[in-house]
């Protein structure tokens, strides 16, 4: 793998600091509604309790992962880590479980909301670390016109 040092560290600033505030402003709802308003909306079936508890430790689980990598890639802005540790297993996002859309679909709005948006979110940052492993190992593309570049992006995603 190549040095990450031809990424565009003012774009990556930017984005990274951007997916940093969505991801903190989540983890909070999650822990009011988590911690304040869930149990009364989800009655008294004990399963049912313990499903909703499960998705919650999801929910949690996926937005440490994206936090922990987004402060990873903040430290390598800031230089705290070299190109070479960058792509060291414990800098990379870790793996988090998906919910079942059937389950979460079952709870109220809110938990649905605070459900399918962590996902989203992961999945958003799972794609970005995708696309840096593969500008890292592709290198910088000079020499490639827009046009170019724009037409690979596309063969890729299709």
């Amino acid at each position: 793998m190549r040095s990450a040092a031809f990424l565009d560290r003012g774009l990556h600033r930017r984005l990274v600091d951007g997916l940093y505030v969505e991801a903190m402003v989540m983890a909070d709802e999650a822990r009011t509604y988590f911690d304040k308003g869930a149990p009364r909306d989800e009655g008294d079936d004990p399963l049912r309790r313990v499903a909703f508890a499960c998705e919650s430790l999801k929910v949690t689980t996926r937005l440490m992962h994206v936090i922990a990598w987004l402060l990873s890639q903040r430290a390598w802005q800031r230089g705290e880590i070299g190109d070479e540790e960058l792509v060291d297993e414990k800098y990379r996002l870790g793996r988090a479980a998906a919910s079942d859309p059937a389950l979460s679909a079952t709870f109220a709005f809110a938990a649905r909301a605070l459900i399918e948006g962590s996902q989203d979110l992961y999945e958003r940052v799972v794609r970005l670390q995708d696309r840096m492993d593969l500008m890292m190992e592709q290198g910088p593309a000079e020499d490639m016109s827009p046009a170019r570049a724009l037409l690979d992006r596309l063969n890729q995603a299709f």
